[in-house]
């Protein structure tokens, strides 16, 4: 009869530990009531320091708050490197990434991508007294960009013959060409336009076309969460037809910004 009561009592703690282990993501996210977003925080209009508050806000950040706000738990802002995105979402240390975060093949073999919300090409800027035309004008040179990022991976790609040099984030690649390191900068044409403006009137810098490539942003996630990527999917099409998300496009980025910007995309899945 012991033994019977004991087998008995293990299959019941077996019972509630395979409960435990199907508890999703979604779940414990909604029970501690807290959503912790990973962004970059330096990159504007994206993600970076109001300068009146020093709060974090931007076009990423208004996508993080419409995530946390479906849930109904309070948004937590994690800031990253563009290097550290992917390693801090599979460790655990972050639930969501909404990190100027492009498509790739390589990337979506390792992390779930939500549908596409920001649509972005990847460009070269270079001093104008370099007389530079073209990106083909740069093959043989040396070219900076952020660490890990889609722009370092384009580069690679259509000018193999440059010499890729990376930095931690943008603002430091930027300024490796402010300071003659490298002849070129490679970024999303958004955060260049930004660049190019902050140094118009001391050192102007060209955007050199054709672009490196245009890429899709999605919202990154862990693959064995289907649950949280169907949430955050249907958020994203909620927004898009209630307009929610031209509306943050327009705030940021349109008409009556800095960058003047037209959306020319809609939220849909990524097609890889």
């Amino acid at each position: 009869m012991r033994k019977t009561l004991i087998t008995a009592s293990a299959a019941a703690c077996l019972s509630l530990m395979a409960t435990g282990a199907v508890a999703d993501q979604l779940a414990d996210i909604k029970h501690h009531g807290v959503l912790v977003c990973g962004t970059l925080g330096t990159a504007e209009p994206f993600s970076f320091p109001n300068p009146q508050t020093r709060d974090i806000q931007g076009y990423d950040v208004d996508f993080c708050s419409a995530i946390a706000k479906s849930l109904g738990v309070k948004l937590e802002l994690k800031l990253i490197s563009v290097a550290a995105r992917i390693p801090e979402l599979q460790q655990g240390r972050v639930d969501v990434l909404v990190a100027n975060l492009g498509w790739t093949p390589e990337r979506a073999g390792q992390i779930a991508y939500s549908d596409s919300y920001y649509a972005s090409l990847q460009k070269v800027g270079a001093k104008r007294s370099q007389g530079l035309k073209t990106v083909a004008d740069l093959a043989g040179k040396r070219v900076s960009a952020p660490k890990g990022s889609t722009s370092e991976m384009a580069l690679r790609k259509v000018l193999p013959t440059a010499s890729t040099v990376t930095f931690q984030d943008a603002p430091a690649a930027f300024l490796a060409m402010q300071q003659g390191k490298v002849e070129g900068f490679a970024i999303s044409e958004i955060m260049l336009v930004k660049f190019k403006q902050q140094v118009e009137s001391s050192t102007p810098i060209d955007i050199l076309e054709p672009p490196l490539m245009t890429e899709a942003w999605g919202v990154g996630m862990r693959k064995d969460e289907p649950a949280m990527i169907k949430q955050v999917n249907s958020v994203l099409q909620s927004m898009e037809k209630s307009g929610e998300a031209a509306k943050i496009f327009d705030k940021w980025l349109g008409t009556g910004t800095q960058y003047n910007m037209h959306r020319g995309f809609k939220i849909e899945p990524i097609k890889g």
